[in-house]
């Protein structure tokens, strides 16, 4: 690995804390993904049109940087599309199990020094650790 290496994810890392900082500061909303996405299936009064935003903001970056940086939406795992897709409909439930999701506990709480969060992203941190090393020694070859 070199310094180059290195770019890309810190600057995705300072993006999010940068998002979930401004969201906070500026909406006083804690940028987690799972509540956001939930909150459109219940609105409340005047919540719907920032959600709407942010949902949005993430589709469409999803939607515009595949032709721009390709080589960072390849599938490196070798896991089929539908293996994919069931994985993060697990996660999906497990973040609803667990009252928030990565960025709402692992950067937003941990940020505010919530012990909650920290427990919470301990715990999520090391379960899909060991859920992707099964699975992979499970599907034949290594994670």
């Amino acid at each position: 690995m070199n310094a180059a290496d290195l770019v890309a994810p810190l600057a995705g890392g300072a993006l999010i804390g940068l998002g979930a900082g401004l969201l906070f500061l500026l909406n006083g909303r804690i940028a987690g993904v799972s509540g956001i996405v939930g909150g459109l299936f219940s609105p409340k009064p005047g919540e719907v049109g920032w959600r709407a935003a942010f949902v949005g903001g993430l589709l469409l970056a999803g939607v515009a940087l595949p032709p721009l940086l390709p080589h960072a939406f390849d599938n490196p795992t070798n896991r089929s599309y539908p293996a994919l897709i069931a994985a993060g409909l697990l996660v999906g439930i497990g973040t609803r199990l667990g009252n928030g999701c990565t960025s709402g506990h692992g950067v937003c709480g941990v940020a505010r020094l919530s012990r909650r969060s920290m427990a919470a992203t301990l715990t999520f941190m090391a379960a899909g650790g060991l859920a992707a090393t099964a699975f992979g020694y499970l599907m034949g070859g290594t994670p």
